[in-house]
C-alpha cells in the first residue's frame, strides 16, 4: 500500500491485526538478534552460563517486549498512517536492528561511549520526521540500557547510566539541528557538536576522585578521563559518518524522498532535467518558469515549497519523448502542419503518461510522476479539437482530443496545472499590468472549474483565490514593461568614447 492510499483512510480491525502482526514479527527478529550478539562467545559454556544469567535475560526480553507495546500504542493514537504501511514498520524496524547491532558490537569490543548514539535520531527524522524522531530516540536509548543494565554483566551500572544519558542528550540534539540540514555533508557538522555534551556528561560522570583541599579541587586520574572523552568524540563523529553511509541506503530500499534527495533531484545536475536542458530547451526554460509560479503559490497555501518546485521541474519530462512536436521547442516549421489533428492530440496528450512512465523507470518519487499524469486532467486539446472541426461536418467526440487523466488528486497537483497554464497564457498575450495578468489568470482558473478539474483534490476557493494573486504577483515581476532604450552607436575617439543618435 502506498503511501497516498494511507493518507485519511478509515482505520479498521483488519488494520489492528495486521499491524500487531508486523510488531510482533520485528520484536521477535529484534530479539533474536540480540541474543546472537550477547551469546556469540559463549556457546563453550551456554548451559552454565544461562543457569547463572537466565533469569537476567527473561527479565530484559520481558522489558523489551514491554517497549515495543508502548511504541505500537504510540504511533496508534499518533500516527496510524504508519502502522498501516508495512514497509513504514519494517523502516522503523530496521534502524533499531542496525543500531542495536552497532551499538553491541562497539560498546563491548571497544568503548561503551563509542557508540553512535545519535544515529536513530538522525535517520528518523530524515526519514520519517521530527515527532517520530523524539519518541525513537527514547525508546532506542531504553533499548540498549535494558540490554547493558539486564544482560551483560560486564557493563557495570554508573556505565549503564552513562550511557543511557548520553544517548538520549546526543539523540536529540542530533535530531535537533539534524532537521535544519540541507545538504549531506552539513550534517557532518552535527557530529562535531554533538560531542559537547557527550563529553560534558562523560566528564562529569567519569570524575570519581574529588578532592576538596579548601578552595583546591583535584581531578583524579586524568588520563583515564581523556581516554572516555576521546571515545565520545569518536562515537559522535561516527553517528553522521554511519548516517551519511546508510542514508542512500534506506533511500532506495523504502523509496523515502528525504530533503538530501529532494535537493539533488532538483538541482541542474540531476540526470532527466540535463536531458530535458539539451533536447528540450523551451520546455526546460518553460519548466524553470513554472518552477518559480510554483514556488509562490505553494508558500501562498501552506505546501511544500520543495516538493512544489520539484513537481514543476518534472512535470513536462513527457515530452522528452517526441520534443520537436511542442511548440516551445519549434523553430519557425511546425511539425504538426503534416500530421492529422487526430494524430496531432495522441502525441501531445501523450506526454502526460511518457512522463509518469519515464518518472517511474528512473525510481524516482511517486508524487513526482502522479502531478506528471494528473497536471492536464482531462482538459480538452482546443486547437487541434477546432482544426478537426473545420475538417469535417460530422460531429466529434471531444473526448478523443482530451487528456486521459486523472484528474488532479493533490493540492499540489492542482498548484502545477494553474501555473502551467498560467504562465504560458500571459506570455501568449504579452500582458504586463497587474490587471491584464489577474484577467489572464482568473480565466484560465475559472475554466478549470467549469470543466471540475478541481473535484477530486481538496483544495478550496480560499486556496485558488490566494495563488492567484501569488501568480500575478509573481508573473507581473517577470514579464514586466521595460523602458525603450534610446538607439546610440558608441565609438572611441582621441577624447574619449562618444555616442550617436542613429
Amino acid at each position: 500500500m502506498t503511501e497516498k492510499e494511507t493518507v485519511g483512510r478509515e482505520w479498521t480491525k483488519a488494520d489492528t491485526l495486521k499491524s500487531s502482526l508486523w510488531f510482533l514479527l520485528h520484536f521477535i527478529i529484534y530479539a533474536l538478534l540480540a541474543l546472537a550478539l550477547l551469546i556469540g562467545d559463549k556457546f563453550s559454556y551456554l548451559g552454565e552460563y544461562f543457569a547463572k544469567e537466565g533469569a537476567n535475560y527473561l527479565y530484559a526480553g520481558f522489558c523489551t517486549l514491554l517497549l515495543f507495546v508502548v511504541t505500537y500504542f504510540y504511533f496508534l493514537f499518533e500516527n496510524k498512517e504508519l502502522l498501516v504501511s508495512g514497509k513504514m514498520i519494517a523502516l522503523l524496524f530496521t534502524v533499531l536492528d542496525v543500531h542495536l547491532v552497532l551499538s553491541c558490537l562497539i560498546g563491548y569490543n571497544l568503548a561503551i561511549y563509542a557508540r553512535p548514539v545519535a544515529l536513530v535520531a538522525l535517520l528518523i527524522v530524515v526519514l520519517i520526521g521530527r515527532r517520530e524522531a523524539i519518541f525513537m530516540n527514547v525508546i532506542a536509548s531504553l533499548l540498549v540500557f535494558v540490554i547493558d543494565t539486564f544482560a551483560v554483566p560486564e557493563v557495570s551500572n554508573k556505565e549503564c547510566y552513562s550511557s543511557l544519558i548520553i544517548a538520549f542528550t546526543a539523540g536529540m540534539m542530533a535530531l535537533f539541528l539534524g532537521s535544519r540540514a540541507r545538504t549531506r555533508f552539513s550534517v557532518v557538522g552535527i557530529g562535531i557538536l554533538i560531542v559537547i555534551p557527550m563529553d560534558v556528561v562523560i566528564f562529569l560522570l567519569e570524575v570519581t576522585g574529588l578532592v576538596n583541599a579548601g578552595s583546591q579541587i583535584v581531578v583524579e586520574p586524568t588520563n583515564g578521563i581523556l581516554t572516555q572523552m576521546g571515545f565520545g568524540l569518536f562515537g559522535g563523529v561516527m553517528s553522521t559518518v554511519i548516517f551519511l553511509t546508510l542514508l542512500p541506503i534506506f533511500e532506495s530500499i523504502f523509496n523515502r524522498l528525504t530533503v538530501f534527495r529532494l535537493r539533488e533531484l532538483i538541482s541542474s545536475d540531476a540526470k532527466i532535467l540535463q536531458k530535458l536542458k539539451a533536447e528540450a530547451p523551451g520546455t526546460y526554460n518553460h519548466s524553470m518558469m513554472v518552477a518559480q509560479l510554483a514556488e509562490a503559490s505553494a508558500a501562498a497555501i501552506g505546501e511544500n515549497v520543495d516538493f512544489a518546485r520539484a513537481a514543476a521541474l518534472y512535470h513536462d519530462v513527457g515530452k522528452l519523448h517526441y520534443p520537436e512536436h511542442f511548440t516551445e521547442n519549434q523553430g519557425e516549421y511546425n511539425l504538426h502542419d503534416e500530421l492529422t489533428p487526430e494524430l496531432s492530440a495522441d502525441i501531445i496528450r501523450s506526454h502526460a503518461k511518457d512522463g509518469y512512465t519515464l518518472i517511474r523507470n528512473h525510481h524516482l518519487p511517486t508524487f513526482l510522476a502522479d502531478i506528471a499524469v494528473e497536471h492536464h486532467g482531462t482538459l480538452p486539446i482546443r486547437y487541434f479539437y477546432a482544426k478537426a472541426l473545420k475538417m469535417t461536418d460530422g460531429e466529434l467526440n471531444i473526448e478523443d482530443f482530451s487528456y486521459m487523466g486523472p484528474k488532479p488528486q493533490s493540492k499540489l497537483a492542482a498548484i502545477i496545472m494553474i501555473c502551467d497554464a498560467s504562465e504560458a497564457a500571459v506570455r501568449a498575450v504579452n500582458a504586463r499590468t497587474p490587471e491584464e495578468a489577474e484577467k489572464v489568470i482568473r480565466a484560465v482558473i475559472e475554466e478549470r472549474m467549469d470543466l471540475e478539474q478541481f473535484s477530486e483534490c481538496d483544495i478550496t476557493m480560499a486556496d485558488l483565490t490566494k495563488i492567484r494573486l501569488a501568480l500575478v504577483n509573481a508573473l507581473t515581476g517577470v514579464y514586466h514593461h521595460r523602458i525603450k532604450y534610446p538607439n546610440l552607436k558608441y565609438r572611441r575617439t582621441e577624447n574619449g568614447t562618444k555616442g550617436e543618435n542613429q
